[in-house]
């Protein structure tokens, strides 16, 4: 199962050297990252090939931080491809809580990384309709 690191910070200049100093240092490579800002402070997700190490580390810096289970689809890298998914998540009453993709080879794969309350439904449901969901090993020595 796949997971990625949230970690809420403030929103102030240099947070985001110092955390990704502290993965270097640790020799944590990023896969993908997103920054949510909500004003004064933010989320900063990042998809890590260690996020366990990575949860460790940054948690005894003083960083407030969760790791999330995410689903890491692939997707056909093409108009209507993310469409396709999201309408076949819609018929089955899938709610995303969040998303974020990447591609892997232009024209041909994607990934989109799913966070969702059920889990394991949604894998199912993802896998039954034909798609693949990337294993931790595959995403996180992308």
């Amino acid at each position: 199962m796949a997971e990625q690191i949230n970690i809420f910070v403030e929103n102030k200049p240099g947070r985001l050297k110092t955390i990704t100093g502290i993965l270097a240092q640790n020799n944590l490579n990023m896969r993908a990252i997103v920054i949510a800002d909500r004003e004064s402070f933010g989320i900063v997700k990042i998809l890590v090939n260690d996020p366990r190490k990575a949860h460790q580390v940054l948690s005894e810096q003083g960083f407030a931080c969760a790791i999330k289970k995410v689903l890491a689809i692939i997707v056909d890298d093409k108009p209507g491809g993310l469409s396709a998914l999201t309408q076949m998540l819609s018929e089955k009453g899938i709610n995303i809580i969040d998303a974020y993709g990447f591609v892997i080879e232009s024209k041909k794969k994607a990934v989109l990384c799913l966070e969702v309350k059920e889990y394991l439904a949604t894998k199912d449901a993802v896998e039954q309709n034909g798609y693949s969901i990337l294993s931790d090993v595959e995403l996180y020595e992308m």
